[in-house]
């Protein structure tokens, strides 16, 4: 067998070998098909022959072997060749088989017709067995008519099915078409069949696709490397010479009767595109365009990462603006979410290229600050931050003032874990606004140990709650003309285990931060309703309401429930509200205040001069006392202004029908400076300091006997 190769020049200079070797598998395929039809020969041959050997004549019978001999060697090489044809792919060859067939029947048939002679002979006579002609003649014609009607039934059959088979084949080509996934049917490496989906997948008409080997179609693999029902991610190489990214499945199938390899072809663009939509939803807020917290964690690591190896230093900034709530609430979230795209704009360009900027939500962002070998550039860059914020936005037309708080954390100062330094710079960002905000601090390791402070404080009063740590103390109030207990104001003490007792002005602000003076302020209110139910009915008990609870829309609710539970009649309770309640929402403090009047109990303004002190406020809201702060007693009676602010404002309340108490007296010069101005009530150390409840009930039972 000679091989040939024949090398192509193209143009460009590339050399193509198309190999012509013929394969093994191919060769072999043939010797089976000439061996099958070697073996159909020779039974028919020996059929034939048998036939004839069993003639019975009135005669003799002679035979030519050397004819005999040809025809079976002719007729066998006809035969072996018939079905060696017939297997062929090539249609032209596979047409040859019929023929071929015919003609070694044919020359056997004719070459033992020639090689056998008859000679007749009277004497010869025929068996006792033989069959008359007469009887054997219809015998064979019904034989004969009968293998006619085999032959049409069997003609009809083999029609019918070749129909059927080839309306099955064309279901399948159909189904196939209909795949969206591109399906190749390939004899090992090169492709027997394909889809339309292929076809739009590859640019590539049918026939260019059939005949072509599947490597050239998806370079770079190896089809049959990939195992069955394994997907493998891959290239296509298109007409247009563009790589699309495709999976690839391939399957063993037996098709006819010769197993097969399929091919399925999908296409990843789509898929790959919506992964990345999704990886860019995921890592970016979708307001302003920005990483957003989970985008700049991720960085921040990285960097994180980086420190730990190199030592290249960076800085985390965090920034929260500080009349948001203020603009979103006046003027609406959509005016809200058009400040936060403009902030993103202006922080985007105050920012180098290497920085990164994120939104962590809400009005807060972050800054990754890279590049810090100078050691204020940190500084620098957040006091540009601070600048640029507090230029006005332009919004719809309006010009809105909003202004930023940064918080600075530098690493690895402040710490190397991601979390830390967000921690930290989020602590200088809090530093920032208590200072009075539009401003920038460092971290400061001080700052942790406030917060650590501040953190075990609130922990301690979640656990004083429940413990009933918590006490009331009584500082009376005293009539100032006759001297006599009218009231008393409840003040909450927190006796702690291990630190004593714990000034309010420590726990008080950080309860109202956390929510804690909810259930704190309701524990006061019920506290001091069952324990004034145990003095004089002429003497009221004072409850400060903080402003948290004073925004709760049930504190009407919750005071009636106390005054049911407790007994207490409501006439004997007195609320004191701080001025700054009324600045929030007049209209609703109205309704709250008439609620809470038309409840029974009293009301009062407390520190009253210390805030705008709007006399519209005592015109349009119903209390029925002042309380003037200390702040304009402490020099009483020496300081003429002092004096003329307290008399003034004791004039105007007996005027408006409403009692005034003095607080902070602490000598008989102001109780009998404040008495001589006819007020109402007197309170301070002059008179008694706060007192524990039982030592109160014995202040009231000493006074009574001292009367």
């Amino acid at each position: 067998t000679w091989h040939v190769q024949i090398r192509l020049q193209h143009p460009s200079g590339i050399t193509a070998i198309p190999a012509t070797q013929p394969r093994p598998d191919i060769i072999g395929r043939a010797l089976r098909r000439l061996a099958a039809g070697l073996i159909l020969g020779l039974g028919i041959a020996a059929l034939h022959y048998l036939g004839q050997a069993s003639y019975r004549v009135t005669g003799q019978v002679a035979w030519d072997m050397s004819l005999v001999a040809v025809s079976c060697l002719v007729g066998l090489a006809l035969f072996g060749l018939a079905l060696v044809f017939a297997g062929e792919r090539n249609r032209g060859l596979r047409q040859l088989g019929a023929p071929l067939l015919i003609a070694a029947i044919v020359v056997l048939h004719i070459g033992g017709m020639s090689a056998v002679t008859l000679t007749f002979d009277p004497q010869v006579a025929l068996p006792a067995t033989a069959v008359a002609p007469a009887t054997i003649a219809p015998v064979l014609a019904a034989v004969s008519f009968g293998l006619l009607i085999l032959a049409f039934v069997g003609l009809r059959l083999t029609l019918h099915a070749r129909a059927q088979q080839r309306q099955d084949q064309q279901r399948l080509r159909d189904l196939a078409n209909i795949a969206l996934e591109g399906l190749a049917v390939c004899n090992g490496e090169v492709i027997a069949a394909a889809n339309h989906s292929l076809e739009r997948l590859s640019g590539l008409t049918q026939a260019e696709l059939t005949g072509r080997h599947l490597s050239a179609l998806l370079p770079g693999l190896v089809v049959a490397d990939l195992p069955e029902q394994e997907e493998r991610d891959t290239e296509l190489a298109a007409a247009d010479g563009q790589t699309l990214p495709v999976r690839v499945l391939r399957k063993e199938v037996l098709l006819g009767h010769e197993r097969q390899t399929v091919v399925a072809i999908r296409d990843q663009r789509e898929r790959l595109h919506t992964e990345a939509r999704m990886r860019t939803l995921a890592f970016t807020d979708a307001l302003t365009g920005l990483p957003n917290r989970a985008r700049l964690g991720d960085v921040l690591t990285h960097h994180a990462a980086i420190l730990r190896e190199s030592g290249r230093g960076f800085a985390v900034l965090m920034l929260d603006l500080d009349r948001f709530k203020f603009v979103n609430d006046a003027l609406g979230h959509a005016m809200g979410d058009a400040l936060l795209r403009k902030v993103a704009e202006r922080l985007r360009s105050a920012l180098s290229e290497e920085d990164v900027v994120g939104r962590l939500g809400g009005d807060e962002f972050a800054v990754l600050a890279l590049g810090v070998q100078e050691s204020d550039r940190p500084q620098r860059l957040a006091a540009r931050i601070v600048e640029v914020m507090e230029r006005p936005f332009l919004l719809d037309g309006q010009l809105v003032n909003v202004g930023a708080s940064v918080g600075v954390a530098l690493a690895p100062q402040d710490g190397s874990d991601p979390e830390q330094l967000l921690r930290n710079a989020d602590l200088a960002l809090y530093q920032a606004k208590a200072e009075g905000k539009a401003r920038f601090r460092v971290f400061e390791p001080a700052l942790a140990e406030r917060l650590e402070a501040r953190r075990t404080l609130e922990t301690d009063m979640r656990r004083a709650l429940k413990a009933g740590e918590f006490e009331l103390h009584y500082q009376p109030l005293v009539d100032a003309q006759s001297g006599l207990v009218t009231a008393a104001e409840a003040l909450v003490r927190w006796r702690h285990p291990r630190r004593g007792l714990v000034s309010p002005a420590d726990f008080i602000p950080l309860a109202e931060e956390t929510g804690l003076i909810m259930p704190l302020g309701a524990w006061v209110l019920r506290t001091a309703s069952t324990d004034a139910t145990r003095w004089p009915n002429a003497i009221k008990v004072a409850v400060n309401l903080s402003p948290v609870q004073f925004r709760d829309d049930r504190l009407p609710e919750i005071v009636e429930d106390i005054l049911r539970e407790t007994g207490l009649p409501a006439h004997r309770l007195e609320l004191e509200i701080t001025e700054g309640v009324m600045f929030d929402d007049e209209e609703r403090t109205l309704m709250m205040l008439s609620r809470l009047k038309a409840a029974g109990v009293g009301l009062a303004m407390d520190d009253f001069g210390t805030g705008y002190s709007s006399l519209s406020y005592l015109r349009r809201f119903p209390f029925d006392k002042i309380k003037i702060d200390r702040s304009f007693v402490r020099q009483l009676p020496s300081d003429a202004e002092s004096a003329a602010i307290v008399r003034a404002i004791i004039t105007m309340g007996s005027c408006l029908g409403m009692m005034t108490t003095v607080e902070g007296v602490e000598t008989a010069e102001q109780y009998a400076f404040v008495a001589s101005e006819q007020c109402s009530q007197v309170q301070g150390y002059h008179v008694s300091r706060p007192l524990p409840s039982a030592d109160f009930i014995a202040f009231l039972v000493g006074q009574k006997a001292a009367a």
